[in-house]
């Protein structure tokens, strides 16, 4: 799998709202860092509102430097398919465009079989009403969204949105995967 420094290593995931699974994310224990930005489309550096406009095939994604020491690229995912609905494309809750798709980039070949391998299961246990629409291809650029982007429920947790959108998610994470919750979660 990819690797970076002191054997970290990388997951790119899109399911909704980057806000939603950068505040999931960074809770976990071995997450170390995830970013919020862009990935899949057809623009260079998109910026946030062209992201929005529909135009540039780009997905809000978060981009995970996790250690699999601790925590496993398979557990990554399934707590990325407890948090959001793999079923509806292009669209999470109120949430529709492309830019809101299910998607997995992986990095390399063993975390595109993990990717195949988890949808499967999902699928053979009839977890969701649906089959899961989740596309999963190669990442080949990623762009970082713009710094009011990062940490974004940390600092706006009293914000509408996220007390109705992104709270539900980390209360749900925090619920079905207590064991994983960093220590000063």
């Amino acid at each position: 799998m990819t690797g970076n420094r002191l054997g970290l290593e990388t997951a790119t995931l899109g399911g909704g709202c980057f806000w939603c699974l950068e505040a999931v994310f960074e809770q976990a224990r071995g997450v170390e860092k995830v970013i919020s930005g862009y990935t899949a489309g057809h623009t260079d550096n998109p910026t946030y509102e062209e992201i929005c406009s529909g135009t540039t095939g780009h997905a809000e994604v978060v981009q995970i430097t996790f250690d699999p020491q601790v925590i496993s690229y398979r557990t990554l995912l399934e707590i990325f398919f407890t948090i959001h609905d793999p079923t509806t494309p292009n669209r999470q809750g109120n949430d529709r465009g492309t830019q809101y798709r299910s998607i997995i980039l992986h990095h390399d070949e063993a975390q595109k079989a993990v990717a195949h391998e988890v949808i499967r299961e999902i699928n053979d246990a009839g977890i969701w009403s649906g089959p899961v629409v989740t596309q999963v291809q190669a990442l080949e650029h990623f762009y970082p969204g713009e710094g009011y982007h990062q940490g974004y429920y940390r600092g706006h947790e009293s914000q509408p949105y996220c007390q109705f959108v992104v709270a539900p998610k980390v209360v749900k994470f925090r619920e079905k995967f207590r064991s994983l919750l960093k220590a000063n979660s």
